[in-house]
């Protein structure tokens, strides 16, 4: 930092041999510096800088480590504490405090409008959640469980027509990517999904730059309900409520695979092919999906 003072200096007139003395400055060292002023250092923690900023400008409710990850991306691999130092001395912190709600987060505002919400002749806001074919309406969510190594995360895309789970994605960290591998394999056991309504929370998983992506990609249209009210996303609360019962407070878990093949076993084996639903005529959404597909093939 003194290296330049000590240029501005020299262009004053003053020799260099009084400046350097002055400000305690080694003659070798200014001269190096005059023969490159910008270090390796300093473009590196430049490009870092950028980086973290580019992802900041693009989700300014999201910390550090959300940032980190994001540069990562860009090419910018640096240390969680790297990261923080940058975004420490730059203020780049969360737009949103750190009041904690029911998953450790604020949840931001919507980036989506709400699709499923309809008005009343009253006045009053309710949602409906159905469809007439499939790959209508989705609906996802997050749930999360406890195991002796520590917590697992589920997300799980469930499809209002038939009730069935079209695609989940389970992992040991509650990231974007746990929304986004979701949605992929959904998209991957389905094929055409162009135009399907995807329904869920405000959670910042759901609100991320990749997940927003990902619906455009495949030409899905987004959806999202208000702050702290399960009754607009009832539907994907009944699934996992069915799931804790069922599954998650049967027994204490000690891994978190055991947790893992538990949950796989139960939604494809006893929840898609075994578990009759009333509103689907007391048939299974497995059941359900082959007839409705059986009937339309004869019809065509």
């Amino acid at each position: 930092m003194r290296c330049p003072l000590d240029r501005e200096l020299a262009d004053d007139r003053i020799p260099v041999t009084v400046t350097c003395r002055v400000l305690k400055i080694a003659r070798q060292q200014y001269y190096r510096w005059l023969q490159a002023p910008v270090t390796a250092a300093n473009l590196t923690a430049a490009h870092r800088a950028n980086a973290l900023f580019d992802a900041h400008r693009d989700d300014p409710e999201f910390g550090y480590r959300y940032l980190h990850e994001e540069a990562a991306e860009a090419g910018q691999v640096m240390t969680g504490r790297a990261a923080w130092s940058i975004c420490s001395q730059q203020g780049w912190w969360p737009a949103f405090g750190k009041k904690r709600a029911k998953n450790g987060k604020s949840p931001g505002p919507p980036v989506h409008e709400d699709l499923c919400a309809v008005v009343d002749e009253h006045g009053r806001t309710r949602h409906v959640f159905t469809a007439d074919a499939p790959n209508q309406l989705w609906l996802t969510d997050i749930t999360e469980h406890g195991t002796a190594e520590g917590k697992l995360y589920l997300c799980a895309i469930r499809d209002v027509f038939s009730g069935r789970i079209v695609g989940y994605s389970i992992d040991s960290r509650m990231k974007f990517r746990l929304a986004v591998q979701a949605l992929e394999d959904a998209v991957a056991m389905r094929g055409d999904v162009a135009g399907c309504v995807v329904h869920s929370d405000r959670g910042s998983q759901f609100r991320s730059r990749k997940f927003r992506r990902a619906l455009g990609r495949h030409r899905m249209v987004g959806s999202m309900g208000r702050v702290g009210s399960s009754k607009d996303n009832a539907a994907m609360e009944s699934f996992f409520a069915l799931l804790q019962k069922n599954v998650l407070d049967r027994r204490s878990w000690n891994t978190r695979e055991q947790l893992r093949i538990a949950i796989v076993t139960w939604i494809e084996r006893t929840y898609h092919r075994r578990r009759r639903q009333a509103r689907l005529g007391c048939l299974t959404p497995i059941g359900f999906e082959t007839i409705v597909n059986t009937t339309v093939a004869l019809a065509a």
